[in-house]
């Protein structure tokens, strides 16, 4: 009797992403935008979108970074992002309210030839959501990294939340996305990946391999 799974199409959750099919994309995380952040604390956020944009580029993961009026409306980049961006990296100020209709996005984004798009945006429900929407029905795979996002109350979240999944979106943390993309512990950039997320039990790992003198 023939397998039943063989020749079944491949379901977009449950096929791999890794550091060779994703692109990241951070959506709008300026000051201004932050100070409306209230379902996140700011320093939560600070440090989780800094440290997904790190495990990247331990990755060589392509990253694509946008703004949205950064000279007058919305201020620059958050400095904890800005820090770990290369200073050759240049960040597209765009005014569309969908980043993925401004074409130097969408551009930067399909030549890279991956078709697995990881986005975090300031607000959840609009900088992550209208990207990850509109990318997903150009027939692209899109997650959004809820925890590298934030937004301006618990009902914008909720909402937001919601329609990521009624569209097909994958919802994920940032930690996770970068596990998955590591996806073997004895990765030359192991270490680097962990050290860029900066979890607890990172840290204990790296003890017991001292310990144990591997």
């Amino acid at each position: 009797m023939q397998n039943r799974l063989e020749n079944r199409p491949e379901s977009r959750i449950h096929s791999p992403l890794t550091a060779d099919n994703a692109v990241l994309l951070l959506v709008d995380h300026q000051i201004g935008l932050f100070t409306g952040v209230r379902d996140i604390s700011v320093g939560e956020l600070k440090h989780n979108v800094a440290a997904l944009a790190e495990a990247a580029f331990a990755l060589d993961v392509p990253v694509v970074v946008t703004t949205t009026a950064a000279d007058s409306m919305w201020g620059p980049l958050i400095p904890e992002l800005q820090a770990v961006l290369p200073d050759k990296l240049e960040v597209i100020d765009r005014s569309t309210v969908n980043a993925w209709h401004d074409d130097r996005v969408r551009t930067a984004i399909e030549e890279t030839g991956r078709d697995r798009i990881l986005i975090a945006g300031v607000s959840l429900e609009v900088c992550a959501a209208f990207p990850a929407i509109a990318s997903t029905a150009a027939g692209h795979t899109a997650y959004v990294a809820v925890d590298a996002s934030g937004t301006f109350s618990a009902t914008k979240r909720e909402t937001g939340l919601l329609r990521l999944q009624q569209a097909g979106v994958i919802v994920s943390d940032y930690a996770t996305l970068a596990v998955e993309m590591l996806a073997d512990n004895a990765h030359p950039q192991a270490p680097a990946v962990y050290g860029a997320l900066d979890m607890p039990f990172a840290t204990l790992v790296g003890q017991l391999s001292a310990a144990y003198g591997r």
